[in-house]
C-alpha cells in the first residue's frame, strides 16, 4: 500500500512526515517526496485517518485520485530539475516524460486544467525562486546564475525575473529583506 502526499516537496517535509509516522508507531517500508510506501504492512483505517488529520494540520494533504498524484509527481520532478546541479542540458518535456512515463501533452493538459497555469509557467516560477535564493546567498554572479539555471543569457534571466517579480535582479538583491522569497509549495 502507498499513500501519496500533496505539498511534500523537500527534505524537511520528508523529515516531518517520518516523525509523524513514528509518533503514531507506524513503520513504513520507505518515505520519499510525495509518497509513503508501506509494502505489505498496511496501517489500519483509523491510523490512516489520524495520520491524515495530523498531516493536514502541518499543511500536507493525502491525495486519493490518480490525476492529483500525477500533478504532484510533475511538481516534484520540476522542482528536482531546478534544484539539481547544472549538468547536461535537458528539455523539460523530455525530462518529465522520461521520469513520469506519461506523454508530455497529456501531463501538460492535465496540469493546466487543474492548476490554472502551464507546466512551463510553474517551471519558470521555480527557476525565479532559485534565482532569488542564489542572489540572497551572494556567492555567484548573475552570469554564473544564468548559466547554472540554463538561461540563454543574463539579459534573458533579467527580463524573466522582472516580468515575474516586478524587480530587476539588482533591485531584488539590494532590497532582498523587503521582498521575501516564496515557499516552494506556495507557487
Amino acid at each position: 500500500m502507498k499513500l501519496f502526499i500533496k505539498n511534500m516537496v523537500c527534505g524537511r517535509c520528508k523529515f516531518v512526515v517520518e516523525n509523524e509516522l513514528k509518533a503514531l508507531d507506524i513503520t513504513p517500508l520507505s518515505v520519499s517526496l510525495g509518497e509513503v510506501d508501506f509494502g505489505n504492512a498496511t496501517p489500519g483505517p483509523e491510523q490512516v485517518e489520524i495520520f491524515r488529520t495530523r498531516l493536514e494540520a502541518l499543511g500536507f494533504e493525502l491525495i486519493n485520485d490518480k490525476k492529483g498524484r500525477l500533478i504532484e509527481q510533475t511538481k516534484k520532478h520540476v522542482i528536482a530539475l531546478v534544484q539539481q546541479p547544472m549538468g547536461e542540458k535537458v528539455k523539460l518535456s523530455r525530462f518529465l516524460s522520461e521520469h513520469i512515463f506519461k506523454d508530455y501533452n497529456y501531463l501538460s493538459n492535465l496540469f493546466s486544467s487543474v492548476e490554472g497555469i502551464t507546466i512551463e509557467q510553474f517551471y519558470i516560477q521555480q527557476k525565479i525562486e532559485k534565482v532569488k535564493e542564489l542572489l540572497v546567498y551572494d556567492e555567484l554572479s548573475l552570469t554564473e546564475i544564468a548559466f547554472r539555471l540554463d538561461y540563454s543569457s543574463v539579459a534573458h534571466l533579467s527580463n524573466q525575473f522582472k516580468k515575474i517579480t516586478g524587480l530587476t535582479p539588482s533591485d531584488f538583491k539590494a532590497n532582498c529583506g523587503s521582498h521575501a522569497r516564496k515557499a516552494i509549495d506556495e507557487l
